[in-house]
């Protein structure tokens, strides 16, 4: 009997492990290893390109190698109203439900790529 429970919960130990990464990645997004994931996920990407290096418009900022206290101002101005400028009216149905751990997140990981 105990030899079959040890069995099981060794088999059933991969698929716990990647159960409780993306656990820890959809829960506690405030670090920058989270922020690539969370650029993809909350659609960054769409407008900004891979790694925000290539935005599909000549009128959208470059987001990569930024400084991340910017970052994390400029989105949090344009959430809150207080930046309403150039084309941020498109940008504020995307980022409305981003909260300040996973803006965080994606400012660093922006921060850091070269």
């Amino acid at each position: 009997m105990k030899v079959t429970i040890i069995r099981r919960i060794t088999a059933a130990a991969p698929a716990l492990a990647i159960a409780m990464t993306m656990l820890a990645i959809t829960s506690h997004p405030a670090n920058a290893a989270n922020g690539k994931v969370l650029f993809g996920q909350r659609l960054c990407i769409t407008c900004h390109g891979p790694e925000g290096k290539a935005p599909i418009q000549s009128t959208y900022p470059k987001l990569a190698g930024q400084n991340k206290d910017y970052l994390v101002q400029q989105i949090t101005d344009i959430q809150s109203g207080a930046r309403n400028n150039g084309l941020t009216q498109a940008m504020k149905p995307l980022i409305k439900d981003v909260t300040a751990e996973e803006i965080d997140a994606i400012a660093e990981y922006l921060a850091a790529i070269e």
